[in-house]
């Protein structure tokens, strides 16, 4: 892909990286960036073998950021908490398709509210299984890790899903946005954008960079 076709690539910084220390400045930091969103990732420790934080850290989030919030739900029975979310300033909220014993209904009440709705597939699972929500979403998102904690490695094999998933969205000529969470960094993301992906979400490759601004223009694409 050229430099040209990449700039509609979307970049979205995730929270779980970041300084908690400062975070209001890592906070203003990714406001005066091209990134195009925050991702925050909300883990219950029953879904994945990790707590992270939930309503108050969001809501503080809310308080300065100046770009949309992706919410990422790694929680059981996430139904529970779409409205909370909602009401600590979410706009975009995304359940895994591994939690989903009423997945039509909770993708609907998020579209309901006026958030954008996301459906989220672990590595394991199969692009097939979108087959019956794919028209009802906003976006799919990709884990290109085994969910829970930030800093693993990419796994490969998520280039080809994304192809998969790509053509699927493409044949049914579909609004859907691929956005790919896990191991993204300066040395893949082009490669996982050529894959067909709209959003690529980036923790550790960003805030972890001595230069976090232009860090995010090269996955972006921009430099």
């Amino acid at each position: 892909m050229n430099k040209n076709s990449r700039r509609n690539i979307r970049i979205a910084p995730s929270i779980l990286s970041a300084n908690f220390l400062k975070l209001g400045e890592d906070i203003d930091m990714i406001n005066n960036s091209n990134a195009d969103m925050f991702h925050i990732d909300v883990m219950d420790g029953l879904f994945v073998p990790n707590i992270s934080f939930g309503t108050p850290i969001l809501g503080a989030v809310h308080k300065l950021a100046k770009k949309p919030l992706d919410v990422h739900l790694m929680i059981e029975i996430p139904e529970r908490y779409i409205e909370v979310l909602h009401d600590h300033g979410a706009d975009w909220i995304s359940v895994h398709y591994e939690t989903g014993a009423h997945l039509n209904r909770t993708i609907n009440h998020i579209k309901e509210l006026g958030m954008k709705a996301g459906v989220v597939l672990n590595p394991h699972s199969p692009v097939s299984l979108l087959a019956e929500i794919i028209n009802d979403v906003d976006y799919v998102l990709l884990m290109s890790v085994n969910p829970g904690f930030g800093g693993q490695k990419f796994i490969p094999a998520t280039l080809r899903k994304i192809r998969e998933l790509r053509a699927f969205i493409d044949a049914k000529n579909i609004n859907v946005l691929i956005e790919v969470d896990g191991g993204i960094n300066q040395s893949n993301a082009g490669e996982v954008a050529d894959a067909g992906a709209d959003i690529l979400v980036a923790g550790s490759a960003v805030f972890n960079a001595v230069n976090p601004i232009e860090a995010i223009d090269r996955m972006k694409g921009l430099l």
